[in-house]
């Protein structure tokens, strides 16, 4: 019951931080414009407000900051949801968006369209970037599908070892493609690392409906993934179909989690320390802890490209990737730590 409040108001904390934090990082920018030009500009947009601001004005407030803050928060949201999900899947606290190799296929995709000569032609107002990407991300899933389910049982054992195959095998790839053409190797690194910068509100278009879709369908499975953190044995006893949820399951996280990379990049840690921060507040149901961790990862992985945006002088911008990787890579050895020291005990 108290776990059960603490997500309450957890949710209802967020909720409430949200406009603020969302505010403030698109109010961050050289053009000197700030929290109030924001709602002037969303005011005159909506119609409500008459038109002061000149075009230059609305397109920087709208067309740069809000859309990219609006990225952040659906890809962070995205990648915290799948952490969730991989998580429970996996029975294990350490996995994250990336342990299925998805984030491997996603960049071959990204680095084979980038060496094409791709990155630049457009479709619909998009890149060919992101849809290559994406397109990379879902063979990744199909291979380690494909792989665990030629054993008897796919068990996490067995997913786990597919997706270390086929993350390392694409991994080898994307060095094979940079040492091919050395004039792409800067590109296809930089986008490795992570970025948001230059996205706009084709790559909201693009990312939303997939992340929207799979998450539904996490949220609907998470009754099901409470019980089957039970145990598979116990979890068919009380009625759950357990190879067919995880299928589905499995699926849904790495469609969000491809197309989350598909659009920013790799970006890790979020979908490792959100989920498991979360879990530790209000305990391990899952239908609230998508929704909390979902909502926390949008709002941290906007705070991280803030940050970027602002941490070095003159203009210069750092991959967000980095950033999350700075803040995630002290966690994942303190909670190595305390793992061992539980093991030891």
């Amino acid at each position: 019951m108290n776990k059960s409040a603490n997500g309450m108001k957890l949710l209802a904390l967020l909720g409430l931080l949200s406009p603020v934090v969302i505010g403030f990082a698109a109010s961050i920018g050289s053009s000197g414009l700030g929290p109030l030009d924001l709602a002037r500009a969303i005011g005159e947009s909506l119609g409500l407000l008459s038109p002061v601001l000149d075009e230059v004005d609305q397109a920087i407030l709208l067309d740069v900051r809000l859309a990219r803050v609006a990225l952040a928060l659906i890809v962070g949201g995205g990648l915290a949801a799948s952490g969730v999900v991989f998580q429970g899947l996996l029975l294990n606290p350490l996995a994250d968006p990336f342990t299925v190799g998805v984030s491997s296929g996603a960049a071959l995709g990204a680095s084979i369209a980038i060496l094409l000569g791709l990155g630049g032609y457009t479709a619909l107002g998009l890149g060919l970037l992101p849809p290559a990407a994406f397109i990379g991300a879902l063979g990744a899933l199909a291979a380690v599908h494909y792989l665990a389910s030629r054993r008897q049982f796919a068990g996490t054992g067995t997913l786990i070892l597919a997706g270390i195959v086929v993350s390392t095998t694409l991994s080898a790839a994307i060095s094979l493609l940079k040492s091919l053409n050395e004039e792409s190797v800067s590109t296809i690194v930089f986008w490795i690392m992570g970025s948001l910068s230059g996205r706009g509100w084709a790559h909201v278009g693009f990312s939303l409906p997939y992340i929207a879709l799979a998450l539904v369908f996490m949220v609907i499975y998470g009754r099901d993934l409470d019980l089957m953190a039970l145990g598979d044995q116990n979890a068919k006893q009380l009625g759950v179909n357990t190879e067919r949820v995880r299928r589905f399951l499995l699926i849904a996280a790495s469609i969000a989690t491809g197309a989350c990379v598909a659009v920013s990049g790799v970006i890790g840690f979020v979908g490792l320390v959100v989920p498991h921060l979360v879990r530790n507040a209000i305990g391990p149901g899952h239908r609230m802890l998508l929704a909390i961790s979902a909502l926390a990862g949008g709002l941290l992985l906007i705070g991280a490209d803030a940050l970027s945006r602002t941490i070095l002088p003159g203009g210069e911008e750092l991959p967000v990737g980095v950033v999350t990787a700075l803040i995630g890579g002290p966690f994942f050895c303190w909670l190595l730590g305390r793992g061992g020291e539980r093991g030891e005990k």
